[in-house]
């Protein structure tokens, strides 16, 4: 059998260079290619930094899709459709809305595929594959080995991805991750991540673990960072305001490697908090406290900031980048928040009658970085402003003023990435503004593969 998977970009403007910052390694194909099995012959295609050769001979395609990057996955299907090549897709915008994903593939995948891999792929062998495959319960990921064999030849940003945990308990109002795993995570075998991370000890400088939460399990977390200390390996990840408050903790995460956490502090405003039941963030002593703690252990932070909720007015952008500017933080995120379907947020908002787009990752008005609701603040005025603060967080003088802060540069490492990344975020500050869901080069209708009535009655029937 010959098996294509594609990675498919947020969209594309003809003639425009794709978003370098989000060419990271595509972590999920990886995954998918090491479930896969040996006599199968597997080709992979990145969308974001290459060309798909739709040509290319092939018996099945299979399409990860995440809500940002369903459009364009819908219009790669197609493309493959077109051709009489049948697709398969999954990933979390499968999972959260499959009754419009089941429209545009012959089967989908619903819920983590580990235990569903294996089965969809010899279905299609026997020629019986089913329209919709759904995950019963969480499966056991410990012992799951991505395949980087299919990132040969391609550039991506210079560090390594892997994931030791997948999910998060909190239950976040916008959060797609826990409206996905149901407030869960489960751990891969931590014998199993040093291995892996020892076989890639000579091609990367820096580990990127891609966890929701690496540290919401603590004793597990505490193991696996003791497990790294002889492998004298740098490291960056995801956490939650909770690890400030336990300095053994953060005294074992520097010496394990870590060179950097990204929590999402959100917002300032307890109110807020609370709306999106987030409120624990604001508990003992809050952001300034635990800024002021990871800096103390020399662990530079990124920290990420929404807008949009109501109780956000203009004055909200001054207090949080100066926040920002008098914590010397090392890089920000200042984002507008986005409702996602299946979150709490998307359903609220829903119902309150304040979405603009039903379904704004299909409609062909909205782009990347408008607020699709409305709310307190007029929506252009909060994308206005988000990039105005990353223009003035990451102008020349707050770049310099940011690296006397001695977390931000403990090392000769540090320090040019601290430039490299500040630098490459100065240019990207706008670039990214009313990007296109979806290659605006598209030609043609989406082909779908049967009616929305029909995908709504299979997804039911699952």
């Amino acid at each position: 059998m010959q098996l294509t998977l594609v990675y498919p970009c947020m969209g594309r403007i003809p003639g425009r260079r794709y978003v370098r910052s989000w060419q990271m390694e595509p972590l999920p194909a990886a995954h998918l290619a090491g479930l896969t099995p040996p006599d199968v012959e597997v080709r992979f295609f990145d969308d974001r930094m290459e060309p798909i050769d739709y040509g290319a001979a092939t018996d099945l395609v299979a399409i990860t899709a995440e809500t940002c990057t369903a459009k364009r996955a819908y219009q790669i299907a197609t493309e493959y459709r077109r051709r009489g090549v049948p697709v398969v897709m999954g990933g979390f915008h499968p999972t959260l809305v499959p009754d419009e994903a089941a429209q545009y593939a012959e089967s989908i995948a619903i819920g983590e595929v580990e235990a569903l891999w294996p089965r969809m792929l010899a279905d299609f062998a026997a020629g019986r594959l089913q329209p919709v495959y759904r995950a019963s319960g969480r499966p056991d990921i410990s012992s799951t080995r991505p395949d980087r064999r299919i990132f040969a030849g391609k550039r991506y940003l210079p560090l390594s991805l892997v994931e030791a945990s997948r999910g998060c308990p909190l239950a976040c109002e916008f959060c797609s991750i826990q409206a996905a795993f149901q407030r869960s995570q489960t751990q891969r075998s931590i014998a199993t991540i040093v291995d892996e991370i020892r076989g890639l000890r000579d091609r990367s400088k820096l580990f990127f673990f891609v966890d929701d939460s690496m540290v919401a399990d603590k004793a597990w977390a505490s193991e696996l960072f003791r497990a790294l200390l002889p492998l004298g390996v740098r490291w960056v990840s995801q956490a939650t305001v909770a690890m400030a408050h336990d300095d053994d903790l953060l005294a074992l995460m520097k010496r394990s490697g870590c060179n950097g956490v990204l929590i999402g502090f959100e917002s300032l405003d307890e109110d807020n908090l609370r709306a999106m039941n987030k409120r624990f963030n604001a508990e003992r002593g809050g952001a300034e406290f635990a800024v002021d703690r990871l800096h103390a252990a020399g662990i530079p932070l990124y920290a990420t900031f929404v807008f949009g909720y109501e109780r956000d007015t203009l004055a909200t952008f001054e207090q949080v980048l100066d926040f920002c500017l008098r914590k010397r933080i090392f890089m920000v995120g200042f984002n507008h928040c986005t409702p996602f379907p299946g979150t709490p947020l998307y359903d609220r908002l829903r119902r309150e009658g304040r979405l603009l787009y039903e379904r704004w990752w299909l409609d062909d008005r909205y782009r990347y970085g408008q607020v699709p609701y409305r709310t307190s603040l007029p929506p252009d005025l909060i994308q206005r402003q988000c990039v105005a603060l990353r223009k003035r967080f990451y102008g020349p003088r707050s770049i310099l003023r940011r690296v006397a802060n001695p977390a931000n540069a403990p090392s000769a490492f540090m320090l040019r990435n601290y430039f490299f990344i500040n630098a490459l975020l100065r240019i990207e500050a706008s670039q990214r503004e009313d990007y296109p869901l979806g290659d605006l080069g598209f030609v043609g209708e989406l082909l779908p593969a049967r009616s929305a009535d029909e995908a709504e009655r299979l997804v039911r029937a699952s």
